[in-house]
C-alpha cells in the first residue's frame, strides 16, 4: 500500500506531463527523433514529483511495475503479431491475399471496401489489433500496389478495423467499459449506435470521395501488372491459403483467445513458408525472428515482403514498457487523479459531464499511453457522478469507448499508435487526418450531448430514454 504525506497538487500532477510533452514536441517535430526518450524523461519527473509528495523509492518503483505488468498482455500480441506477419509472408499467403485482391477489387473504391472488410472481420472477431496485423497488412499491399498513399490505406484500415473492435460483443474494450459500469453488454452495443454508425457513414462518404482520384487516369495499370506478376514469380498463389486467415477469424470467432489463435497462424504459416513455398527449414526460423527478406529488384515489392518477425517489433516493445511506466507513476501516485478532479469540476450537466468523460479519456490516452486505462480511470472517477445526475450508466460506457478506445490510435507513444506503427507501417501523425471514424466518432458524442441527444436517463425510478433528452431533468 502506497503511502504519503501530502496529497499532490494540480500544479504538481502538471509538471511531468508539461515537461514530457514540451520535450515530445522538440523531439519529434524539431529533431524528427524517437519519443522514447522524452517518456523516461517525464517518467523521471513524476517521480521527483512522487518523492516531494512524500512517497519513498519502493513506492515509485512498484507504480512502475504496475504501469508494466498492465502492458504486458500487449506486448506479447505485438511480438506474436510480428512473428505472424512474418511466416505469412514467407508462406505466400500475405501474397496471396495482395494478388486476389488486385484482382477484384476497383482502386477508386479501394479505401471504402477495405474499410468494409476490416469492419465485417473486427465485427466478428472483436479484435482490431489482430484484425490489422492480418487483412491489415494485406490491404496495405494492395494500396501500394494501386498507387494509393499508406497513410490513407492505413485510415481506412484503422477506421473499420476500431468499428468492428467497439460495436463487437466479443470485443474486450466492450466488455470492460459495460462491465466497469456495470451496464449490460447488448444495452452498451445498442447504444453507442448513436454516434459510432454515423461515423462509419461519414468514413465511407469521405473514403468514396478520396477514391475517385484512383479511378482508371491516375491509376498504372501497368504497374499493378508488373506487381502482381513478380508476387507470382516469387511466390506459390493459391487460393487455399486463404484457409489459414480464414481459420484464425473462426478460431478468435469462437472465443479462442488472441494468443492461442496467433500461435495457430504462425505455426501455420512456418509450415506454409517449409511445404508450400518449397523453402528450407533454417530460412523459415530465421523469418520468424529476422523477418522475411525478398529480392527481386522491384523496389516496391522488395519493400513489401521484406519485412515481419520478432526483432521487427522490439522498438514497439520498448516504447509500449516505456509509456506504461510513465503513465504507472502518473496514475499510481495520485497525478491523474489530482487532474480529473479538477476536470470534473467543470462538468455541472450531462450535457458538460459526457464530453468531459470523453476529453478525460482522450487526456488518459495521452498521459498512461494505454487505451484500457483510458476506460478504468475515468470509469472510476465518473461512476457516482452519473448516478447523481439521474444518468442511466450506459450513457458513461459510450462515453468511455468513444474517448477511450478511439483516441488511442491518434497518441504516437501510446500502445495503438505503437502497434499501428510496428505492423502497418504508418506513423500516428501521418495517418491521423484519414483515421476519419476515429474523430468523427467523439465530435458526434460530443455535439449530441450539447444537444441533448440520445441521453438516456432516469426519471422517477424508470429508465427512459429519448431523443432529445432534457437537462432539467437530469438534477
Amino acid at each position: 500500500m502506497m503511502k504519503r504525506n501530502k496529497e499532490i497538487s494540480l500544479i504538481e500532477a502538471l509538471i511531468p506531463l508539461v515537461v514530457m510533452i514540451t520535450v515530445m514536441a522538440i523531439t519529434i517535430i524539431v529533431f524528427e527523433g524517437d519519443p522514447h526518450v522524452p517518456l523516461i524523461l517525464g517518467t523521471v519527473i513524476a517521480g521527483l514529483v512522487a518523492w516531494r509528495a512524500g512517497f519513498n523509492w519502493k513506492d515509485i518503483e512498484e507504480s512502475m511495475y504496475v504501469g508494466i505488468k498492465l502492458a504486458l498482455p500487449a506486448v506479447i500480441i505485438i511480438m506474436l503479431v510480428g512473428m505472424i506477419i512474418g511466416s505469412w509472408i514467407g508462406g505466400g499467403i500475405v501474397a496471396t491475399m495482395i494478388y486476389y485482391g488486385l484482382q477484384i477489387i476497383s482502386p477508386s473504391l479501394f479505401l471504402v471496401t477495405i474499410c468494409i472488410i476490416c469492419a465485417v472481420v473486427s465485427l466478428s472477431i472483436g479484435s482490431s489489433w489482430s484484425t490489422m496485423g492480418t487483412i491489415g497488412v494485406a490491404g496495405m499491399g494492395i494500396g501500394a500496389a494501386m498507387g494509393i498513399p499508406a497513410a490513407m490505406t492505413a485510415g481506412a484500415v484503422i477506421s473499420g478495423a476500431y468499428f468492428g473492435d467497439k460495436m463487437s460483443p466479443l470485443s474486450e474494450t466492450t466488455n470492460l467499459a459495460s462491465g466497469l459500469t456495470e451496464t449490460d453488454l447488448f444495452e452498451h452495443i445498442k447504444h453507442m449506435m448513436y454516434s459510432t454508425v454515423p461515423g462509419l457513414v461519414i468514413a465511407l462518404i469521405a473514403y468514396w470521395f478520396m477514391g475517385r482520384n484512383f479511378g482508371g487516369g491516375n491509376l498504372s495499370e501497368t504497374g499493378v501488372g508488373e506487381t502482381a506478376q513478380q508476387m507470382q514469380e516469387s511466390f506459390l498463389i493459391s487460393p487455399w491459403l486463404l484457409l489459414v486467415p480464414l481459420l484464425v477469424i473462426v478460431l478468435v470467432a469462437r472465443k479462442v483467445p488472441a494468443i492461442p489463435a496467433l500461435l495457430v497462424g504462425i505455426v501455420l504459416g512456418f509450415l506454409c513458408q517449409v511445404f508450400v513455398q518449397a523453402d528450407s527449414f533454417a530460412n523459415a526460423v530465421n523469418t520468424l525472428y529476422g523477418g522475411y527478406i525478398l529480392e527481386t529488384g522491384n523496389a516496391m515489392v522488395d519493400e513489401l515482403f521484406t519485412r515481419g518477425g520478432l526483432e521487427s517489433m522490439m522498438y514497439t516493445v520498448s516504447l509500449t514498457i516505456v509509456a506504461m511506466t510513465f503513465g504507472g507513476v502518473l496514475e499510481h501516485t495520485g497525478m491523474l487523479n489530482a487532474i480529473v478532479t479538477q476536470i470534473l469540476k467543470l462538468a455541472k450537466s450531462a450535457r458538460g459531464l459526457i464530453p468531459t468523460t470523453i476529453l478525460s479519456s482522450l487526456f488518459t490516452n495521452i498521459t498512461c499511453s494505454e487505451q484500457y486505462i483510458s476506460i478504468v480511470v475515468p470509469s472510476r472517477m465518473y461512476s457516482s457522478v452519473y448516478k447523481k445526475k439521474n444518468l442511466q450508466s450506459k450513457n458513461l460506457s459510450r462515453a468511455l469507448e468513444d474517448g477511450g478506445t478511439l483516441t488511442s490510435v491518434f497518441v504516437p507513444w501510446n500502445t495503438c499508435g505503437v502497434f499501428i506503427f510496428g505492423t502497418l507501417g504508418v506513423h500516428a501523425f501521418q495517418y491521423a487526418p484519414y483515421a476519419i471514424l476515429n474523430f468523427a466518432v467523439p465530435i458526434l458524442s460530443i455535439i449530441f450531448a450539447f444537444l441533448g441527444i440520445g441521453i438516456a436517463y432516469i426519471k422517477n425510478g424508470k429508465k427512459e430514454e429519448n431523443a432529445h433528452a432534457d437537462d432539467a431533468n437530469l438534477g
